[in-house]
């Protein structure tokens, strides 16, 4: 999450994949990145409040097909205000948000 650039994003799924590729293993567990994708975002949030730390740019991180995270620190609203300030346009489609066109802002973790 650390590595993904300002205007660039990435989903979960791409995380796990390269986790996956790294470790010589089939799969990941999406549940288990889940958890640890909201924990380095909380740390994040609250390193950052407490100005002691560096900072995890979690809300690059998308959940996947391009959909905003409701569980990152201050939500929907405030990932989304993150994304727009980096140049993204994000959409509602009923009740989630995604990135438009996030396939094409998608960093490769090497």
């Amino acid at each position: 999450m650390k590595r993904i650039p300002k205007g660039r994003i990435i989903t979960s799924n791409e995380i796990r994949a390269y986790l996956a590729k790294k470790h010589d293993a089939d799969f990941t567990c999406h549940l288990t990145a889940g958890i640890f994708i909201n924990l380095a975002a909380n740390a994040s949030q609250e390193s950052q409040n407490s100005e002691s730390g560096e900072i995890t740019p979690y809300w690059r991180t998308l959940k996947k097909d391009g959909e905003l995270n409701p569980k990152y620190p201050g939500g929907i609203e405030h990932q989304r205000m993150l994304l727009e300030m980096e140049g993204h346009i994000v959409i509602n489609k009923g009740k989630r948000y995604f990135v438009k066109d996030y396939e094409k802002a998608l960093y490769e973790l090497q």
